[in-house]
């Protein structure tokens, strides 16, 4: 099989502000898998979780170095492939992300090669899928309140952005965790609540910006004003911490940076109630399906989550959606310039397509 590597840069409509920063573009990498006349697709997005970032540089130049090694491989052979990644992994010269868009990529050319879509393939329901949450950053109650009436007032399917139309049951999920202090999240989460659509779900992601007494504070806050969970309102660093947060919490914890996978799912079990699988972090479609039947062997709920991700990683984990109890999988709806189509909106879920493999495809003005 041919890997080929491909950057393309997307930019954010608004840039999005979380405890750790503000991004408002990204460039991420295309990777393409070839055999027998059949392309697959993946994609690999640098994010800079866990204290150790994956910069676009080291994914391009991971996925060049292994390239060539691949080339005896069928996409079939994904057990043997998985096993050489594994040993460039244990050395740190294979990062996750370059891993996802591998993995991805493999998965597409399977489904492309018996012509199904992944969810098909996989037997799962797409009538199971929950409505994906969209995400409102950091920033002044102004400024969230604009965010709310941008993501739902404009018509979906537009080209310049898929934004669900402003109907019952939309799911919003506020960053909090402001260097302003818990007063700036209250009252900027108060500002999001007061324009949100009617009988919106909420659900607050602090990523790591809390101490355990904000956090202990703002759970019962926030549980009085009908949020669903909390996202690592913690540091990584706090596990005891957050031993602590899960005893006192009225709110279900559920943790992000604190878990890249399957690995780190039994250490939290006793302390969390769910978990964030991303792509980038666990290293494709096939570590996240171990690590939703793991989290479940331990009685934890899953959410799916998304980095400055296009449509190709955020439908290629629409396709196992299915399986997961939230859904965050928004940031290709803000992008101006995705050059790519995939899944689409539809009553604010995040559907695959009936196309072969992922059902990706290139933009017409792209091409």
């Amino acid at each position: 099989m041919k890997i080929q590597i491909e950057t393309f840069t997307v930019h954010k409509r608004f840039a999005l502000t979380i405890s750790r920063g503000t991004t408002a573009e990204s460039t991420n990498v295309l990777v393409k898998v070839e055999a027998e006349g059949i392309t697959g697709w993946g994609e690999a997005a640098p994010f800079s979780a866990g204290g150790t970032p994956q910069t676009t540089s080291e994914i391009v130049a991971a996925l060049q170095n292994v390239a060539p090694q691949l080339e005896g491989f069928s996409p079939l052979d994904r057990q043997e492939i998985e096993a050489f990644l594994m040993t460039l992994t244990k050395a740190g010269k294979f990062p996750s992300a370059a891993q996802a868009g591998l993995d991805t990529a493999l998965q597409d050319w399977l489904g492309k090669k018996v012509g199904l879509p992944l969810w098909q393939l996989w037997g799962l329901d797409r009538s199971r899928i929950v409505p994906t949450s969209l995400t409102i950053g950091i920033s002044s109650p102004e400024a969230a309140k604009t965010r709310v009436r941008h993501w739902f007032n404009l018509d979906s399917g537009s080209l310049e952005t898929e934004a669900v139309p402003a109907t019952q049951g939309c799911a919003i999920k506020v960053k909090l965790g402001s260097p302003a202090g818990i007063a700036a999240d209250r009252a900027m989460f108060l500002a999001v609540q007061e324009e949100a659509p009617p009988g919106s779900a909420f659900s607050i992601d602090a990523n790591g910006g809390w101490t355990l007494e904000d956090a202990v504070a703002m759970s019962h806050w926030l549980s009085s004003r009908g949020v669903k969970y909390l996202e690592q309102p913690l540091p990584v660093a706090a596990q005891e911490e957050l031993r602590h947060l899960y005893r006192e919490s009225p709110l279900p914890i559920f943790v992000d940076e604190s878990c890249f996978n399957r690995a780190d799912i039994i250490p939290l079990a006793d302390r969390v109630h769910g978990i964030n699988i991303k792509l980038m972090k666990c290293g494709g479609l096939t570590e996240a399906m171990r690590m939703i039947h793991t989290a479940n062997a331990c009685g934890l709920q899953v959410m799916f989550g998304c980095y400055s991700d296009s449509v190709v990683a955020n439908t290629a984990l629409s396709h196992l959606s299915p399986l997961a109890d939230y859904l965050d999988l928004d940031s290709h709806l803000n992008l101006i310039d995705d050059p790519f189509t995939g899944a689409i909106v539809q009553e604010g879920r995040l559907l695959p397509n009936n196309l072969p493999g992922l059902g990706v495809e290139r933009r017409a003005y792209n091409s």
